[in-house]
């Protein structure tokens, strides 16, 4: 099969299976038969089947859209998938109904091919194939780890090179220009099934890279931090800053005993403390476009809650607060 056909080994199988490919002796539906060079086979594609899941016409802000695949800037609070807790409200939802007929099916169901996820409470830039294809074609990209991937964090602590603490961490190095790379392996919690958690003898390889933007208090206790992904695990950007002991703010999960000192933020301290989810946002993605070859590149700007919390960490005796700044 030519590679822009976009059909794995296991969606021929299943086509096997349902005698949907002829060939010059009929329909076949041995994957072991052989084959001879010159002959041709006939695939018939059926239409793809509707799935349970529900279209709900849900709001959403669109970065980008072709035939292939979409864009999808993400508000905090939506979960990407539907789920035992989540059966609705969810992004794929809202894509059943925005993108209709447009849907040409992944693996035989009239469906969006999720490539990547973010979590619920984290916002940002997604991207989601509307074809086999096309999802053949993202998926390989962030399997290769081509994809770029650029987040925007609010987060307790700072990224200190002389920092005797934060060297000493298992797992933690610097790269030049202060880069703090952190590289481990994550797997499941031992006790919390929900919860990711650091491991060096199992699991999944895992390497994150952040570089503070900006510092916050005197002596410094909070951070902007921008935070690169070489892989894309679950949770990983949170637990791999709590690790060590940069805890994103409004991180319920994986927040850390180490919090910014109220001491040094003074009157934001409070606002710090009551941020409603972890500090985290999808600010840039980037890749090949898995059909065209062109480069894309999109970014988001902070979301109203984290560019407010920004502005009163930047003006803290400012009670009123200036106009929230989102160029970082």
């Amino acid at each position: 099969m030519p590679e822009d056909a976009g059909l794995s080994r296991s969606r021929l199988s299943k086509l096997l299976a349902d005698g949907a490919i002829s060939g010059p002796s009929g329909v076949v539906r041995d994957g072991k038969a052989r084959v001879s060079e010159g002959q041709e086979y006939l695939i018939a594609l059926p239409d793809p089947e509707p799935v349970e899941t529900r279209p709900e016409a849900i709001p959403l802000v669109i970065a980008y859209e072709d035939d292939e695949l979409i864009v999808v800037d993400k508000p905090a609070g939506m979960v990407v998938h539907p789920a035992p807790g989540s059966p609705s409200g969810t992004l794929v939802n809202a894509l059943l109904a925005h993108c209709g007929d447009s849907l040409s099916g992944i693996g035989g169901e009239k469906r969006p091919g999720i490539v990547h996820r973010i979590d619920k409470d984290t916002s940002g830039l997604l991207v989601v194939a509307k074809s086999d294809r096309a999802h053949h074609g993202l998926a390989a990209q962030f399997e290769a780890h081509s994809a770029q991937r650029r987040y925007l964090a609010l987060a307790h602590g700072v990224i200190d090179g002389a920092d005797a603490r934060l060297r000493g961490t298992p797992g933690v190095s610097f790269e030049d220009g202060a880069i703090l790379k952190i590289t481990s392996r994550l797997a499941r919690h031992g006790t919390d099934r929900q919860k990711q958690a650091v491991y060096f003898d199992k699991g999944r390889h895992a390497v994150t890279r952040a570089r503070m933007i900006e510092s916050f208090g005197t002596p410094p206790a909070a951070m902007l931090v921008e935070c690169r992904l070489e892989t894309g695990r679950t949770h990983q950007i949170r637990v791999h800053m709590s690790h060590a002991g940069l805890g994103l703010i409004g991180d319920p999960v994986y927040g850390g005993a180490r919090k910014a000192s109220a001491k040094a933020l003074g009157p934001v301290a409070a606002r710090i403390a009551a941020f409603s989810r972890q500090a985290l946002h999808a600010a840039h993605l980037g890749f090949d476009h898995p059909i065209t070859g062109e480069p894309l590149a999109f970014d988001s700007p902070l979301p109203a809650d984290m560019a407010n919390l920004l502005n009163q960490l930047r003006h803290p005796s400012d009670s009123g607060g200036h106009a929230a700044d989102t160029r970082a």
